[in-house]
């Protein structure tokens, strides 16, 4: 009779791991708890972790009674992508430029296409701006004053930096924008001098523009070119630091890519609706309070008074694109007739 009952019990037990193993899993995976690993380029810090982050986790948690935990690592964009294709564990790269987005493709971290996602995979922008110390006692009122005698310039460094990348390509591009606009033809030739004078005045290449922000926020230098949002939140911080508005300058964009590599089916369907959040209205202007600027709704950017008005914006197609303007001007102009000399 004891063997009878025992038997019961256990026959029981079995039956109800069965029906437990057999209804559906909440979203995103098993349990109660659920993780996000993001790679991001350095400037992401803010808007991520203080906002987006905790918005995306309470909004899961509300529709689907799962606890949505992330885990970050912030570097330069060029840095974040080689970690990636040498194995870190990331499930989304945020980078500084698309021609990372590529390597992360050639190398097989990432088979979806970004460009399928909402306004091409780009999911926020800023203009490039320069940084000088409060009262600006070098006079510096655009790209060509950083070439100047006795200017010293801090600029993050174009091997590890998406950032100092974006950087050459305003101050090259703003010389060929404002030359077109005075004569009718965009001056090459004013554009290498002008980026030319600027380098050999930098005494500094941090490996991120968040490394090189606080290393001007030491006192170190008379200058430092970085995304408008940095100034902006060094200002916020009351920081004795002043911005100067180029004349023309570029708007870096920011794509996000989901590493196919590191992600298991069962994760998919929440790493894909995080990926899809950013395009959210109530993600854009989280970004828009950080001082990056909307991609999707224009009237978010309004809502920042301290964005500052671009005279002569322009964006990475005026080189043709990433590819091009890689090839053309970071190592065809940079690498080769700036840098190597």
């Amino acid at each position: 009779m004891v063997r009878t009952s025992q038997f019961i019990r256990i026959a029981v037990t079995l039956f109800i791991l069965f029906i437990c193993s057999c209804l559906p899993t909440p979203p995103g995976g098993g349990g109660n708890e659920r993780s996000i690993t993001v790679y991001g380029f350095s400037i992401m810090k803010e808007a991520l972790e203080k906002d987006i982050y905790p918005a995306f986790s309470a909004k899961w948690k509300r529709e689907h009674g799962v606890n949505v935990n992330f885990v970050s690592s912030f570097a330069g964009s060029e840095t974040v992508t080689n970690q990636i294709l040498q194995g870190a564990p990331a499930d989304i790269a945020i980078l500084s430029i698309e021609r990372d987005a590529d390597r992360l493709r050639e190398g097989k971290a990432t088979t979806t296409d970004w460009h399928d996602f909402p306004n091409r995979g780009i999911i926020n922008k800023t203009p490039f701006v320069i940084l000088v110390r409060k009262g600006n006692p070098k006079g510096i009122t655009d790209f060509p004053d950083l070439g100047k005698p006795g200017v010293r310039v801090i600029h993050p460094d174009p091997v590890s930096s998406g950032g100092a990348q974006w950087s050459i390509l305003s101050i090259y591009g703003s010389e060929l924008k404002k030359s077109e606009a005075e004569s009718g033809e965009a001056d090459r030739a004013r554009a290498l001098n002008t980026l030319q004078a600027i380098w050999k005045n930098v005494i500094s290449t941090p490996g991120s523009a968040r490394e090189a922000r606080t290393q001007f926020e030491t006192g170190f230098g008379d200058a430092l070119i970085t995304y408008e949002l940095e100034g902006l939140l060094m200002k916020q911080a009351g920081a004795e630091v002043d911005i100067v508005i180029p004349k023309a300058t570029i708007f870096s964009e920011h794509p996000v890519v989901i590493i196919d590599r590191n992600i298991d089916a069962d994760e998919r369907p929440i790493v894909q609706a995080f990926v899809n959040y950013l395009w959210t209205d109530e993600a854009q202007k989280a970004f828009v309070k950080y001082h990056f600027r909307s991609v999707t709704n224009e009237s978010f950017n309004d809502e920042n008074p301290q964005f500052a008005k671009i005279e002569q914006p322009f964006t990475i197609e005026m080189f043709g694109g990433w590819t091009r303007a890689y090839d053309e001007i970071i190592d065809g102009v940079f690498i080769k007739q700036v840098q190597s000399k």
